[in-house]
């Protein structure tokens, strides 16, 4: 999954960034609502969630925006207000849902799952093929019920090799979304953690390569 955070108190932006990344998510961040829009008109987000009150752009405008786009992206506003009336702005501009601060993180993870899984074509939150199992809000991975120790990247990579039932995923589109806007597009990144991943998911590779493609995840 592929977040935006905006949010204008850097220290609670990075705060929630690193936390959503500990849960395998790939996670862009900024501070400002002119940042946001370039991001949100250049990455096919999943989730954004987005502070209401955002300096330079406000983040209703934002919001517009990323409906705008016409892209499958869901937005979880944050704002201070706990009104109603806000709340109810908020969900007409186009919010998909709405947290009020301050927050529970456990809560915010939830809700951002939710809203992943709804920006996508309808799958459920367990995955299962070929004997592996993801548990993605337990953040849990197993193959024939053995437990699968993966580390956030690798289970990002599993994820969205499983999400394609069957059909390959190139390399760029894996670095799209399980890695964020930092990644270096020429890395070989995504070799080392296809590899370190075929290593602990066992023999026999469910994860085979498509000279030319990328991955595909079979039996």
């Amino acid at each position: 999954m592929r977040v935006l955070v905006v949010e204008d108190e850097q220290l609670l932006a990075d705060t929630i960034a690193e936390g959503l990344r500990r849960f395998s998510m790939a996670v862009d961040v900024c501070y400002d609502g002119e940042a946001a829009l370039e991001r949100v008109g250049v990455h096919a987000y999943d989730v954004v969630v987005l502070d209401r009150d955002l300096p330079l752009v406000h983040g209703d405008e934002v919001c517009k925006a990323v409906h705008a786009t016409g892209g499958e992206a869901r937005v979880l506003m944050l704002t201070a207000a706990a009104e109603v009336d806000d709340r109810v702005a908020g969900l007409g501009l186009g919010a998909d849902d709405y947290l009020t601060k301050p927050f529970a993180f456990a809560e915010l993870v939830a809700r951002v799952q939710a809203l992943g899984r709804r920006a996508r074509p309808a799958l459920p939150p367990v995955l299962q093929r070929a004997g592996v199992t993801l548990d993605l809000p337990r953040h849990q991975a197993s193959r024939d019920g053995t437990f699968l120790p993966l580390s956030p990247k690798e289970f990002a990579v599993l994820e969205v090799l499983m999400r394609a039932e069957g059909n390959v995923v190139s390399p760029e589109e894996l670095l799209e979304k399980a890695w964020d806007e930092h990644a270096d597009p020429f890395t070989n990144a995504v070799r080392v953690a296809v590899m370190t991943l075929r290593r602990k998911l066992g023999a026999p590779q469910v994860i085979q390569t498509v000279p030319g493609a990328g991955y595909r995840f079979g039996s």
